[in-house]
């Protein structure tokens, strides 16, 4: 009941004229990009980091909000009408979509992920709604042992399911690690990977690392690969809408679809590619027409689709509760928040409940405008696919400079961004995953505060790490997570 009357609250807050404005900006937004090929909403985000600052906090996660929903509702397009997945998460939609679009059922295909959209959304944010609160509550009881367990979860899970290779993954996972030392160890004042320049005895700053990871990587890995004239983009016709039989045939995937992405979107490297492929598998399997699977199959649109939009708001369960991003987007959010000097975890529920409770009302409030900005509105979506790919990188490009540019001032952020956006490029070429860097780099600094907590309150016996039941139990998960994958490996060989 109390969760209730603290979302009234969070309406009152979300239905104020400004922040409509901003929920419906950043809905436009992120349907935008979620348009366009490669520009997923943790590049955006980082983007609009260095420009918001002076914006109020409530205003810009409603904001953010609108981008992270409106992404996944545009990647669809993408993903049906030039079969280029904008995100992971869209990978499966393009499987069935593409092949709808190319039997003329585009605008069925649309019809069906935009709505599905709109269901899992909604109830995904229900969820969250009553979820967040209870989760918030018993993160009250984590000692100092409790919250290093769990980070040390979070890096061993992400670094083994992330990416084709556990090796690439902990190699990614280290170099974040890395980049979240540089700078003055605030306990013994000793400055750390700094050589000697002066500008990095702050550290790097996470928006440069997120640019240069997203913006120049992503950039330089594109234009590299960039063939003019692939990807025509099928054009709208046939039937302008669902039939009944579309109905009939989508409304059962969209309820598996929500069940399977939201619990699976608040699992440390949960990220949405799990569920939509679990999604897609199980619709294939529980389908009546299982031989149009591979043909343009309405079910494997449906399904996948709402199981990428609940990922999504499940995403959102630890980041607000206990502060742990389990996607590459969530690590962004998190250090959007610490750019406004918050940190999210059970404090934030009680010290900035406008924050946290009108932010979750615009999740809902964000889904009615994106149902209403999609399905009369695609014809002008699709418009966007048009743009030269040239000209909108470099745009993006010149944007993120003087986004870099304007957090300091200094040429030192510059030279940063470049070598890191080198070695963006190079882990794109050589698939390591990107989510263990970021992970790596904002929680890196926390576990480390964690651990030197718990070892002087225990005058440094290293037994206080498992010295609770919580701590014990997350720190043998993780030790599973290593052992497991090498442990089946050898049973295969030996059958």
């Amino acid at each position: 009941m109390q969760s209730f009357e603290l979302l009234l609250q969070g309406f009152s807050v979300a239905l104020q004229p400004t922040n409509l404005m901003w929920a419906l900006l950043g809905s436009v937004l992120g349907t935008a990009i979620g348009v366009l090929p490669g520009i997923g909403p943790a590049l955006t985000i980082a983007l609009l980091l260095p420009v918001t600052i002076s914006v109020a906090p409530t205003s810009a996660f409603i904001m953010f909000a609108g981008v992270l929903y409106g992404a996944m509702y545009g990647g669809s397009t993408t993903s049906i009408l030039i079969n280029t997945p904008g995100e992971a998460g869209s990978m499966m939609t393009a499987l069935e979509g593409n092949k709808m679009a190319r039997a003329g059922r585009g605008a069925a295909a649309l019809a069906t992920a935009a709505i599905g959209s709109f269901v899992a959304g909604t109830i995904a944010t229900i969820l969250l709604t009553f979820a967040a609160p209870f989760i918030a509550e018993i993160a009250f009881y984590f000692k100092p042992a409790d919250y290093f367990a769990l980070i040390i979860l979070a890096f061993t899970s992400v670094a083994v399911v992330m990416g084709t290779s556990r090796v690439r993954g902990f190699i990614a996972l280290f170099l974040g690690l890395g980049l979240g030392v540089v700078g003055i160890d605030k306990m013994t004042g000793a400055a750390r990977l700094t050589f000697g320049v002066s500008g990095l005895f702050d550290g790097i700053h996470l928006t440069v690392v997120l640019v240069s990871l997203f913006a120049v990587g992503e950039i330089l890995y594109v234009a590299s690969r960039y063939r003019p004239g692939v990807g025509d983009v099928i054009t709208l016709k046939g039937q302008a809408w669902m039939t009944k039989e579309d109905w009939k045939r989508s409304w059962k995937p969209w309820l598996r679809g929500t069940a399977l992405g939201f619990p699976m979107g608040a699992l440390p490297a949960g990220g949405s590619e799990i569920p939509t492929m679990l999604s897609y598998t199980l619709e294939k399997k529980l389908s009546k027409h299982s031989e149009q699977f591979g043909h343009g199959a309405i079910e494997g649109v449906a399904g996948p689709e709402a199981a990428n939009n609940a990922a999504a708001a499940g995403m959102l369960v630890p980041l607000l509760t206990l502060g742990l991003p389990t996607s590459a987007t969530a690590a962004v959010l998190l250090a959007a928040f610490q750019n406004y000097g918050l940190q999210p975890g059970p404090f934030l529920f009680t010290s900035n409940p406008e924050l946290i409770w009108g932010l979750i009302a615009s999740l809902y409030i964000g889904n009615v405008m994106l149902l209403v900005l999609n399905l009369p509105l695609v014809g002008i979506w699709v418009k966007l696919l048009l743009i030269p790919r040239p000209q909108l990188y470099a745009g993006i490009l010149v944007f993120a400079m003087i986004g870099i540019w304007g957090l300091s001032g200094q040429v030192i952020d510059l030279i940063v961004m470049v070598t890191i956006g080198i070695v963006g490029y190079v882990m794109r070429v050589y698939d390591f995953p990107i989510a263990p860097v970021l992970i790596g780099l904002i929680l890196g600094p926390m576990a480390e505060v964690q651990l030197r907590t718990a070892l002087a309150a225990a005058q440094g016996n290293p037994l206080v790490l498992a010295s609770t039941p919580l701590s014990a139990i997350m720190l043998t998960i993780a030790v599973l997570f290593l052992l497991v994958p090498f442990v089946l490996k050898r049973l295969k060989a030996n059958a």
